[in-house]
């Protein structure tokens, strides 16, 4: 599927200012709609919404369905009654460009916590119906999640695998006893899922009326401690007792020597395609609920993927394993139609993943910062680039572009600057601007800019580093960082390439 000429933004929700300690979905959330808006964007992309996961990362999420509760604006509870304002009047001494998550966290779940007790003793009728009804239409991975996340925090440290052998094999008679004995607890995890998704939506209604639309993203592998492996361990590659046999990863390349090895559970192909992939069309479904656009990330692992034993300290070991390919995508558009889907087709791309892609119809990615080995084939350099693509600067895996250019060769940085027609020192300054030029000038359809190029930020202000598990995810930007050249310039550049 062809996307309309574009360009955006890519920021996620926890990295915009705020005084809770991250990035959440109140005022700046809006402001940076109306701000996109005037810089004459039309796309924000973001990472997944779901909740994180060790390392603080948004792709080992305990669901691939629920939100991410820490994006929850807290005033807006309080704008609801549910919380005093002296709650919200004194916040811990915040960083307010970095996340401090060992802070963070348990002072909003406290809060949380106060919120949903202050709605069980005093919802009016209409807010108890509301909830209700959400909890009705979300009943099919709700009721799993929350008394998953229950559990967890019952057997805190316990992978569910060691949980008591009924509650890890989900006996039915232990898992009723389990849901009546946890009964407060999981009503308050289905009660931030509701506040998620009303104040979610909300937002998505505000940017799609400014002419904003949301890109998504899917990752193809979830959390091996998640409501869904739970749930559903015949769809994954696990042990009898539940434990991993086999773990997802990539093999070694530009980011790593030693490859990347992820630990997520592999998918059991078989069971899902015996089911007509139902539990992949009902993700799929779901998302493009919360977003108008969605990028599913590791798309290669479709085709093929590197499966390498639980045993193994790194990805060196592993293994191609051939994916579902065409038929998980027929399955998905035989019962959705035709989707605004992007391919993440980054990494060691073979020819039958471009096959699957083509054959998919959906775009793929280039990334610039690829681009400029000294190769004129290099396919991430724009003149190869087809309409049907998303071309970045960098994406949140890659250092922002002036720390790129920092620690680029010499001949790199030669070639770069000749390819836009510039010396060296002449690029230098602004280069950050120059691989946005270039990407806004490209065919492709779609061109987007981490807010860290925008604003011409160095290293220390990347998002993550691939392969390091911790210390990263925590970026956050502040107000008196924008100013009013950066949506002007920006703005510019769209209009005089075409994408407003």
């Amino acid at each position: 599927m062809r996307l309309p000429r574009a360009s955006g933004i890519l920021l996620h929700p926890t990295s915009l200012p705020g005084p809770h300690g991250a990035g959440d979905l109140g005022p700046a959330a809006y402001h940076f709609v109306d701000w996109l808006a005037t810089a004459g964007q039309k796309l924000w992309q973001i990472l997944p919404l779901g909740g994180v996961g060790p390392g603080n990362s948004p792709y080992m999420s305990p669901s691939a369905f629920a939100g991410n509760v820490l994006l929850v604006d807290l005033a807006a509870l309080a704008d609801q009654g549910w919380l005093p304002a002296a709650a919200l009047a004194r916040p811990p001494a915040f960083d307010a460009l970095r996340i401090d998550f060992a802070t963070m966290v348990p002072w909003r779940m406290e809060l949380l916590a106060q919120a949903a007790q202050a709605f069980a003793s005093d919802a009016t009728p209409a807010q108890r119906a509301a909830h209700e009804t959400f909890c009705a239409e979300h009943a099919a991975w709700l009721e799993d999640y929350a008394l998953f996340m229950a559990l967890s925090e019952a057997h805190p440290g316990l992978d569910w695998a060691d949980w008591p052998a009924p509650l890890a094999r989900r006996d039915p008679a232990a898992l009723a006893e389990a849901a009546a004995r946890h009964a407060d607890r999981t009503a308050f995890w289905r009660f931030v899922q509701w506040q998620f998704f009303v104040q979610w939506r909300q937002l998505k209604a505000y940017a799609n009326a400014k002419g904003v639309s949301i890109v998504g993203d899917a990752p193809i592998f979830i959390a091996p401690q998640s409501a869904e492996v739970w749930a559903r361990q015949d769809l994954f590659e696990l042990e009898p007792d539940g434990r991993l046999s086999v773990v997802a990863g990539v093999p070694p390349d530009y980011f790593s020597a030693t490859g990347q090895r992820w630990g997520n559970p592999l998918y059991r192909w078989s069971a899902h395609a015996a089911e007509g992939y139902a539990w992949w069309t009902a993700r799929i479904r779901h998302t493009f609920a919360l977003v108008d656009v969605v990028r599913i990330d590791h798309f290669r692992g479709f085709a093929a993927h590197w499966e390498i034993p639980a045993s193994e300290p790194t990805a060196i070991h592993g293994r191609w394993v051939t994916g579902p390919g065409a038929a998980l995508f027929e399955a998905i558009a035989s019962a959705l139609g035709p989707l605004p889907i992007i391919a993440e087709d980054l990494g060691i791309i073979t020819p039958d993943v471009d096959a699957l892609r083509r054959g998919a119809d959906l775009p793929g990615m280039r990334v610039l910062q690829f681009a400029f080995d000294g190769k004129a084939e290099n396919p991430y350099l724009p003149h190869h680039y087809e309409a049907a693509t998303v071309v970045y600067t960098g994406t949140h895996d890659n250092d922002t572009t002036r720390g790129w250019w920092a620690t680029a060769s010499a001949a790199e940085r030669v070639q770069a600057a000749a390819y836009m027609g510039q010396g060296v020192e002449q690029v230098t300054p602004t280069i950050h601007w120059a691989l946005i030029r270039l990407a806004w000038a490209s065919v492709a359809d779609t061109a987007i800019a981490p807010l860290q190029d925008v604003l011409g930020l160095a290293s220390e202000h990347r998002m993550n580093l691939p392969g390091e598990g911790e210390g990263h995810w925590a970026w956050r930007f502040g107000w008196d960082m924008v100013r009013p050249e950066h949506a002007e310039q920006l703005a510019m550049l769209t209009r005089l390439y075409g994408r407003g």
